[in-house]
């Protein structure tokens, strides 16, 4: 059994490594606020595409991102940073999944990613983590590299495997599939025939169209721009995502420093009472030889 002054010593380490970990948490609530207001959204560009696309008969362009052939792509979107429990792990683990499933191309963002596909033995590529600063810069050269493959034929689509967190304390592991590019669809009422939305109606607009360049040309471009905006955004979900799996890995950490040190409480009080009792029957014991 440890000596009680041991026992002590490790109880003050203990205290004081939960204080660390509490202004560690600290950290992560304040980065998760700052991070969640400096989302961005586009909306208006994604409205902007489907009006466009409503007007131009998609079944008729033939392009890689519209149609996707041969192994895709995935994109495991990991940190370079720690202290985030098993995120960084499931991400690539589902990433893994869906490259032998479809007998993919694996592509790395994250240092912490890197060393788990590393593990796997499968052949991949490698982007540094994302760095809040340089994240559009990041998003538009991971985006270059993406469709360079697709149109060159080396990846028939391609699919992003990221976390993002649905609230401060609920995170998931989600799988965005970004190429072969569809519209969102959307909820309309019912237009009257021939209306301007009607099938007769869009069948106008694509005469009435007048395109300076090919429609995949044309596509080809403004899926381009998009795919960057998506990349961005992914890598933005992601970052907030880390803060929140931080926080939670910290609080789980500082609840079982808290029960340790519960459990190391009762042996030092333990320790302690035998040590005086052991104390007092010696001294009783003197004085009894002495009274002799």
């Amino acid at each position: 059994m440890l000596p009680a002054v041991h026992i002590k010593k490790t109880i003050d380490f203990n205290k004081g490594f939960r204080s660390l970990l509490e202004v560690l948490k600290l950290v992560a609530v304040s980065e998760y606020h700052n991070l969640e207001k400096k989302l961005e959204s586009f909306d208006r560009l994604q409205t902007l595409l489907s009006e466009f696309f409503d007007s131009v008969d998609l079944s008729a362009v033939r392009h890689p991102f519209l149609d996707a052939g041969g192994s895709p792509g995935v994109v495991a979107v990991t940190s370079d940073a720690g202290l985030l429990g098993g995120l960084n792990m499931q991400v690539v683990t589902k990433a893994v999944d869906l490259v032998r499933e479809s007998n993919g191309r694996l592509i790395v963002v994250g240092e912490r990613g890197l060393i788990y596909a590393q593990d796997q033995g499968l052949p991949f590529d490698y982007f540094p983590g994302v760095v809040d600063a340089k994240r559009y810069a990041q998003a538009t050269q991971i985006r270059d590299f993406l469709t360079q493959k697709i149109l060159k034929g080396q990846m028939g689509g391609l699919k992003v495997v990221y976390p993002r967190a649905a609230s401060f304390v609920v995170h998931r592991i989600e799988t965005a599939t970004l190429v072969p590019f569809t519209p969102e669809a959307k909820d309309a009422p019912p237009v009257p025939p021939g209306g301007p939305a009607s099938p007769a109606g869009r069948r106008r607009a694509e005469d009435e169209t007048i395109l300076e360049s090919s429609p995949a040309d044309v596509v080809e471009y403004l899926v381009y721009l998009l795919l960057g905006q998506r990349i961005y955004e992914i890598f933005g979900m992601a970052r907030v995502c880390e803060q929140a799996a931080r926080y939670l890995h910290l609080e789980e950490s500082c609840n079982k420093i808290s029960d340790m040190n519960k459990k190391l409480l009762l042996q030092y009080f333990r320790r302690r009472h035998e040590i005086i009792d052991a104390n007092m029957r010696e001294l009783f014991a003197t004085r009894a030889i002495y009274a002799k």
